[in-house]
């Protein structure tokens, strides 16, 4: 799993923070506007940079040189703590002053996401990215910059946050930008659907309708025990109102469902609910808990081992799978899940939720295994963690 920031030798004033990093084969074809490009030179690669700058790109790149060349007259990317992180095709921040390279976009990734604010009106027990009360408008000025620059064959792109309604007309704004830099992209937007129970934002999202998939958590089938885990009165109406707005408006949405001690007591009527209340529902996503942020602080009031839960998650899953709403489960380990459960795991996208226990070394279902968040540690642990035979999975 590659970090997304390094450091490195900045020589020359470059005229943008966000820069497309290009081979010079593919600078040249010219997809993307010169003076936005920093073309990535291997080490031997001898180009005049005089050429370069009348053609106007922005920077030359050279991850393993310690330090500019004489004749270089272009501004300079060079002395890379780590020359892993940086690579053709990525979108990069650059700040001058520290050094700092910051990946945006990671072309061939698995998984690539915009995070578009730190605020949120929910403080839920779990949150792996506790919210702060500040203004950060400058990500959206920056997003903007860089959608343009990500590339068009992307299948799909995460928003995050953060509560991405909390941006109000900048929201539309982005999805209205990404639609038009990325038509072939699919939106999945991470949010709480709350503001979404004002029928006017609903409105306000309509470019999203049949390219973006709404992701929005539902802790229980009662606004006592959702509304606790949240930590915000009145969410749980507002949610199910939000959801009802958007699907009548034509909305893909998916519901999440985290589990933990203070969601598992209501997980199959939660499963009941939906099928009664939202049969609409593209997916359903039972989710193992991420020990971030909020989570740590809380783990005693969150902890069940997942050996424990696995039945009833089952049952719930398949309740729903059953009645012809797709659902699946993520960050489960197989080992921990009843054998009844496994062909609804499924691995997510992202890497850094996919990391294994050394007790996974050599087991046979390692591959098609759900793993951990890379934050696992002993204090989140579950005592059915092993390793599987060959033998064993077959059965």
């Amino acid at each position: 799993m590659l970090p997304l920031h390094t450091r490195a030798v900045i020589s020359g004033a470059l005229s943008r923070q966000l820069l497309k990093v290009l081979d010079l084969a593919e600078a040249l074809r010219g997809d993307v506007p010169h003076e936005q490009v920093a073309v990535h030179l291997d080490d031997g690669i001898d180009v005049d940079t005089g050429v370069l700058r009348d053609l106007r790109f922005a920077a030359v790149m050279r991850p393993g040189a310690t330090d500019r060349r004489p004749d270089d007259v272009l501004p300079v990317i060079c002395g890379l703590s780590n020359t892993d992180v940086v690579n053709p095709g990525d979108v990069i921040r650059v700040r001058q002053d520290s050094g700092q390279l910051s990946v945006l976009y990671r072309r061939g990734a698995n998984a690539n996401s915009l995070f578009l604010t730190v605020q949120c009106n929910s403080r839920c027990l779990m949150c792996s990215q506790p919210p702060r009360d500040e203004d950060d408008l400058w990500r959206v000025r920056e997003l903007l910059d860089l959608i343009p620059l990500i590339d068009r064959d992307l299948p799909q792109l995460g928003f995050t946050g953060g509560e991405p309604t909390l941006l109000g007309p900048l929201l539309p704004e982005l999805i209205r930008s990404c639609k038009a830099a990325l038509p072939w992209t699919g939106l999945h937007i991470l949010t709480n659907g709350r503001n979404f129970a004002d029928p006017a934002v609903a409105d306000s999202v309509h470019d999203a309708a049949g390219f973006a998939t709404w992701a929005i958590p539902l802790y229980a089938d009662v606004p006592s025990r959702h509304d606790h885990v949240v930590q915000a009165a009145g969410a749980f109406d507002a949610t199910v109102n939000g959801i009802y707005n958007l699907a009548e408006r034509g909305h893909a949405i998916e519901i999440r469902f985290v589990v933990h001690a203070q969601t598992l007591p209501r997980m199959q009527h939660f499963a009941e609910f939906i099928w009664r209340n939202m049969p609409f529902v593209s997916h359903v996503a039972f989710m193992g808990l991420e020990p971030m942020g909020f989570a740590k602080v809380n783990r005693d009031l969150l902890w069940v081992d997942p050996v424990d839960y696995g039945p009833a998650l089952a049952e719930a899953a398949w309740h729903l799978q059953d009645r012809g709403i797709t659902t699946s489960i993520y960050n489960v380990p197989l080992c921990v899940l009843p054998k009844a459960a496994w062909p609804l795991a499924r691995q997510s996208i992202s890497d850094w939720k996919n990391v294994y226990d050394p007790a996974c070394e050599g087991c046979s279902m390692r591959p098609r295994c759900c793993g951990f968040f890379a934050s696992h540690g002993p204090a989140w642990r579950s005592r059915g963690i092993r390793a599987f035979r060959f033998d064993e999975a077959a059965e």
